[in-house]
C-alpha cells in the first residue's frame, strides 16, 4: 500500500505544482542544506506566500507530502489511504492561497534521486552549500557526490538563478554547468554575498535568547550587521548569506533581508545553544555528523568566550557514520583536530571513535582529557558528574548515534526535550 501511495502522491504533486506554477527554490548539499531552507523561509516570508519544506521531508517520498501539505502516515494502511485522497483534493482543486513559493529541500542518498526531484518539482532557484563525504557508502568519490549535487544546477533555466558557495570548490566549479545566473556567497574576498571574516564573534550568555553569532554581511558596497539568535558558528553565518543571497535574486532589498534574518532559527540539534545545569552552556549539534560538520563545531567550542580561565570545553563526539572507505581516516583527521584546539576533555561514544581517541592521544592531548564510551547513556552520567559551572559542552554525532540522549542528560529544561532536540521521541512527551 505505501509504494502505491507514494507513487500516486508524486503525480498529484506534479499537478498541483502545475495548476498553481509556485516559484520554487530547491535546496541541496552534504551539510548545511536544513539551516539554509529555515533562513530563505524566514527571509522570503512577508513578501510571499511561503511553504518550507518541513522537517526530512528531503526525498522522493517526502517531497510529494511537503508540496501537498501532509504529513507521513508512517506504516498506517489506512493513513495511506487517507493521503491519498487528501492528495487527490488538493490537486484537482487547488486552495486559492495556495503557495507562491515553496523552499524545498532536496537529498541525495544515492546517484540519480537529484535528477527525481527536480522533476517533481523544477526550481527556478538552486542553492548549493557544499560536498563532503555524507553517505559516501553508496558513491564512489566525493567527485560523484559533486556531480550528483550539480544535478540542481544543470537543471535550472535560463532565467534562472544558481546560488553557489564560493568557499566551496566543488560547488563554485558547478557555476560552469548552468546558463543561469550564478550569485556566490561565503567568506571569499570575490562572493557577491559576503560574510566579513573579522566581524564574526558569539554571544553565549544566559538566557537563551541573547546567545547567537555575529557578524557583518556585505554587498555591492553595503555593510550591515547580523545578529543569528540562539545559533552558534559559521554554519549559521552561512545559511544566512545564502538565504541573503535568495532574497536579492527576489528582489528583497539589503535592509529588509537582514531585518528577516533576526527571525531565522536553526532546527534542533544544528549549533543550537541551550542553558544546561549547573550553570553550563551546551552547544547542541546532535542532529547529525560528517566530518566537515564535525570540524566545523569543533572551530566553535574553541572560539566561543568562556568567563574564566579554568572553564572547561568538553567535546562529547558519536561515531560518524555512512563514510565507506574514507571512515577511518575522517575519525583520525577529528581526534587529530582535537588535541591542536586543545579540547579540555574529548568524550567518545561508539566503536569507531576508537580511531579518535587513538588518534587523539598519539596528537599529544594527554590520557586523563581522552574518555571512551559504547553508549550515550553513561557517556551523558560521565559529564554530568565531571562539569561545573561556565563550562561548555559540544555534543555531535551522527544520526544513528542519538546523541540527543546525551544532551537531554545535561540540559537545564528536560521537559522540553521534544521541542528542543532533534528526533522524534514520543516518549518526552508523556
Amino acid at each position: 500500500m505505501k509504494a502505491f501511495a507514494e507513487k500516486r502522491l508524486a503525480v498529484q504533486a506534479r499537478r498541483l505544482i502545475s495548476k498553481t506554477r509556485p516559484f520554487i527554490v530547491g535546496v541541496t548539499g552534504s551539510i548545511g542544506k536544513t539551516s539554509a531552507k529555515q533562513a530563505i523561509g524566514a527571509v522570503l516570508d512577508g513578501t510571499f506566500r511561503v511553504r518550507v519544506s518541513p522537517g526530512n521531508y528531503n526525498t522522493e517520498f517526502g517531497l510529494p507530502l511537503a508540496v501537498l501539505d501532509l504529513v507521513s502516515p508512517g506504516r498506517s494502511a489506512f493513513g495511506w489511504l487517507a493521503a491519498l485522497l487528501k492528495g487527490c483534493s488538493r490537486s484537482l482543486f487547488p486552495a486559492k492561497n495556495y503557495p507562491d513559493t515553496l523552499v524545498l529541500e532536496m537529498a541525495a542518498d544515492r546517484p540519480g534521486d537529484i535528477a527525481k526531484l527536480v522533476a517533481l518539482a523544477p526550481p527556478r532557484i538552486g542553492v548549493v552549500t557544499t560536498v563532503g563525504e555524507s553517505h559516501l557508502e553508496l558513491f564512489e568519490s566525493t567527485v560523484a557526490i559533486a556531480a550528483e549535487k550539480s544535478t540542481l544546477i544543470r537543471s535550472l533555466p535560463k532565467d534562472g538563478v544558481a546560488i553557489l558557495n564560493r568557499d566551496d570548490e566543488q560547488v563554485w566549479a558547478m557555476r560552469k554547468q548552468t546558463s543561469a545566473k550564478v550569485l556566490s556567497y561565503g567568506l571569499h574576498e570575490e562572493a557577491d554575498v559576503r560574510a566579513l571574516p573579522d566581524t564574526i564573534s558569539y554571544d553565549c550568555h544566559q538566557p537563551q535568547n541573547s546567545c547567537g553569532t555575529h557578524f557583518k554581511l556585505s554587498h555591492n558596497g553595503s555593510v550591515m550587521p547580523v545578529f543569528v539568535s540562539g545559533a552558534l558558528g559559521r554554519p549559521a553565518v552561512y545559511a544566512s548569506l545564502a538565504a541573503a543571497a535568495v532574497g536579492l535574486a527576489r528582489g528583497l532589498n539589503l535592509t529588509e533581508i537582514v531585518s528577516r534574518l533576526g527571525s531565522f532559527e536553526t532546527g534542533p540539534g544544528r549549533l543550537r545553544c541551550l542553558p544546561g545545569i549547573k550553570g553550563t552552556i551546551l552547544i547542541d549539534d546532535s542532529y547529525n555528523a560528517a566530518p566537515k560538520s564535525v570540524l566545523a563545531a569543533l572551530e566553535v567550542l574553541h572560539e566561543i568566550p568562556l568567563g574564566a580561565d579554568d572553564d572547561c570545553r568538553f567535546a562529547v563526539l558519536g561515531d560518524m557514520l555512512e563514510l565507506g572507505p574514507l571512515s577511518e581516516q575522517a575519525h583520525v583527521e577529528i581526534g587529530r583536530r582535537a588535541a591542536e584546539l586543545d579540547v579540555g576533555s574529548l568524550v567518545l561514544v561508539g566503536e569507531l571513535m576508537s580511531v579518535t581517541e587513538r588518534a587523539a592521544k598519539e596528537a599529544g592531548l594527554s590520557e586523563d582529557r581522552v574518555f571512551h564510551f559504547s553508549d550515550t547513556e553513561t557517556a551523558g552520567r560521565f559529564v554530568q558528574e565531571r562539569m561545573k559551572p561556565g563550562d561548555a559542552i559540544l555534543v555531535k554525532g551522527s544520526r544513528g548515534m542519538h546523541m540527543e540522549y546525551v544532551v537531554k542528560e545535561l540540559m537545564a529544561e528536560p521537559l522540553r526535550a521534544a521541542d528542543l532536540l532533534p528526533g522524534n521521541h514520543n516518549e518526552w512527551r508523556n
